[in-house]
């Protein structure tokens, strides 16, 4: 979705910030107010099958919304205090894989899952690079 009908604001999250927010910040904005209005909706009245599925919906948009703020933007952009959530060692692997979708401008996004091939590819890469040698205390 973001790399399709929604490029013309998440194309921001790809070009550098020239403040605190960017233009793809209103896609997160407005998916609070509508999963907010999908639960309330599915909590009043009598009960339907389409308002238990407006609150499955809704909650499922809550739980995404808030594991993207914290894993995408807090984790992988450093815009939110969870960097020490890099020492779960998958966690750093899904970083690592996020920043070649931002290398690529496109697939792998590295977003929750990253695939056998490309943590191979990872692990190559990081093996070429010469080890950053820490300065001496």
């Amino acid at each position: 979705m973001w790399h399709g009908f929604l490029w013309s604001f998440h194309r921001s999250h790809h070009e550098p910030r020239l403040g605190r927010f960017e233009l793809n910040d209103v896609l997160s904005g407005t998916h609070a107010p509508v999963a907010a209005a999908l639960i309330l909706y599915g909590c009043l009245g009598a009960p339907s099958v389409l308002r238990d599925v407006a609150y499955g919906w809704g909650f499922g948009m809550t739980a995404f919304g808030i594991l993207y703020l914290t894993f995408h933007d807090g984790l992988m952009h450093g815009r939110l205090p969870v960097q020490g959530l890099r020492k779960v060692p998958y966690f750093q692997l899904l970083c690592d894989a996020h920043q070649i979708h931002h290398e690529k401008n496109g697939g792998p996004y590295g977003f929750f899952y990253v695939s056998p091939k490309l943590r191979s590819y990872l692990e190559r890469r990081k093996a070429e690079r010469p080890a950053v040698q820490q300065p001496a205390l």
